[in-house]
């Protein structure tokens, strides 16, 4: 049997996690609770969670907070009622490795965050097309040589897209592994360490 993903759920609104624990059913295992952005901070340092689940505001600086805080000790996913572009942004540029609203169906949240607990970026479908519109509005005249080749390139719009590494594979007719080799060697040419800074490079540069 699989291990569970240890999760540390943080919402100001008790209700919401009570929730939200039991939408994540019995893969996920939740270590610890949190109502602001210090105690969120402090149940990750405490619990050191594979994965947290945040709401965008909460009191005391909110999920950005968390993320800029901790986002290089695990992998956070936004959890909000906010379909903002510059929420989404935001959360993506502080490090943020997904973005959901709260309307997703549980199972649909549920495969979601198994992926974001495994280092995929993942994004509410409705939200794809504010980061990829993003991506043409931010692109750059660029007297530079891109280090990525065609094929890279189509791997990370795709993976900027939120699609997962077997439907990145499926579209491009490529092997998963395969899928997964071209993100370490962008990872590798771009000198980034995290997958989500991906996303980030690719709106920094206007991939589309």
């Amino acid at each position: 049997m699989a291990a569970r993903v240890s999760v540390v759920l943080a919402d100001d609104h008790p209700i919401w996690r009570d929730g939200v624990r039991a939408d994540l059913g019995e893969g996920f295992e939740v270590v610890g609770e949190a109502g602001t952005a210090e105690e969120a901070i402090a149940a990750i340092r405490a619990n050191r969670p594979r994965l947290v689940v945040c709401d965008l505001n909460m009191p005391g600086g909110g999920g950005l907070k968390v993320v800029r805080a901790c986002g290089e000790e695990t992998r956070i996913v936004m959890l909000t009622v906010s379909e903002a572009e510059r929420d989404l942004l935001d959360a993506v540029a502080a490090g943020a490795v997904g973005y959901l609203v709260k309307s997703t169906p549980p199972v649909e949240l549920r495969a979601a965050l198994l992926r974001a607990s495994g280092g995929e970026p993942v994004f509410s479908p409705a939200l794809a097309g504010l980061v990829l519109g993003e991506f043409r509005r931010m692109a750059k005249a660029s007297s530079g040589t891109q280090p990525l080749s065609e094929r890279e390139r189509e791997v990370l719009v795709l993976v900027a897209r939120g699609h997962t590494y077997k439907q990145v594979g499926a579209e491009l007719y490529i092997a998963e592994k395969t899928v997964e080799n071209h993100v370490r060697n962008i990872l590798g040419k771009l000198h980034l360490s995290r997958k989500q800074e991906l996303i980030r490079y690719a709106v920094e540069h206007g991939l589309e």
